[in-house]
């Protein structure tokens, strides 16, 4: 009997490899790009690569095991979540309401340490953020949102 339930999480196994959820990959970065319209200097922009564009661009950098089911499934949901709530390949296209609320929301996740997801780092232990790259990005936010016209 156990062996015949091992059989067939192996059968299951093997089957659902073959569904694959598309990938969250660009060749090209597009004038809307966040770091192409500030023109981010390469420090903050290196930080903001690797701690938020896997997740929040179309520019996601894919593991190893991003190959293997359920996994793979599971990456893709938060892919799609992530550029749900902010995207910064589509940042341009926003108004500026929408961005200066996405900077706010931002700069506050930074600050309570929610961004990068805890999930996310041990695999990706690049994305962690030193307190010193936190206070950098903050105030580059704060920064770029005390630059945007939007009348409160």
């Amino acid at each position: 009997m156990l062996k015949k339930i091992v059989i067939g999480l192996l059968f299951v196994f093997i089957a659902i490899q073959f569904y694959r959820p598309e990938k969250n990959t660009s060749t090209e970065t597009p004038d809307t790009d966040f770091l192409v319209v500030y023109g981010t200097d390469a420090k903050i922009a290196s930080t903001i690569k690797a701690s938020c564009y896997d997740c929040h661009s179309n520019n996601t950098t894919y593991p190893w095991y991003s190959e293997v089911a359920p996994v793979s499934w599971w990456i893709s949901n938060h892919v799609t979540y992530g550029k749900k709530h902010l995207d910064f390949s589509i940042w341009n296209t926003y108004s500026e309401k929408k961005k200066d609320h996405k900077l706010e929301e931002t700069i506050e996740m930074i600050e309570k340490k929610e961004m990068p997801l805890e999930s996310y780092l041990p695999m990706h232990p690049e994305a962690k953020l030193t307190e010193v790259q936190q206070q950098e990005l903050i105030a580059f936010f704060k920064k770029i949102r005390s630059e945007i016209n939007y009348s409160k």
